[in-house]
């Protein structure tokens, strides 16, 4: 597929609220529908992601390279240091792939469609302060009781089959423009 630009869809919400987990099931779901999908993960914990230590493109990065690419059977690691891509950079970095979709783990503040992850009770301030969101995951009832949106427990397949549709018809919008 992916002659058109991808669509953009977020998982939001703050440390160990379920976004790595969300993204994996929704990464199975839509390669199940034959969906290509790629990911960006926001380092959102300060400071610089980890790097594969003692390794010849680490060696490399520390050398002065600003970016390195491991290559093998198959596989490709790119390492990068000194840069400040921002979130739009990055999916252009990306597209060289043609997804269908990429799918954001962070960047609470960009605009792109979402799936906020709420886990405590100090977590619903994010209803009123993130925008575009178009679906709610929570892992208490009580958490979600005012909210008009679509929400579904985080423990709830629900949750992902929703999420897994709203973001294949997004694509099969996309491809019915090409």
């Amino acid at each position: 597929m992916a002659l058109v630009e991808p669509f953009i869809f977020q998982v939001v919400g703050y440390q160990n609220s379920g976004k790595t987990t969300i993204i994996t099931k929704l990464i199975k779901s839509l390669t199940d529908q034959g969906i290509k999908t790629v990911t960006i993960k926001h380092h959102g914990h300060g400071g610089k992601p980890d790097v594969m230590e003692e390794k010849d493109s680490s060696r490399h990065l520390s050398s002065g390279a600003i970016a390195a690419i491991v290559e093998g059977g198959g596989r490709m690691i790119l390492q990068a240091d000194k840069l400040n891509l921002s979130l739009e950079d990055e999916i252009e970095l990306l597209k060289f792939y043609q997804p269908d979709v990429v799918l954001v783990e962070g960047y609470k503040q960009k605009n792109y469609p979402k799936l906020l992850l709420l886990k405590k009770k100090e977590d619903l301030h994010l209803l009123n302060s993130i925008t575009n969101i178009c679906t709610v995951g929570y892992w208490s009832d009580e958490l979600i009781n005012e909210y008009m949106q679509p929400s579904f427990s985080i423990k709830d397949e629900v949750l992902i089959n929703w999420t897994t549709e709203l973001i294949l018809g997004h694509v099969h919008k996309n491809d019915e423009k090409s």
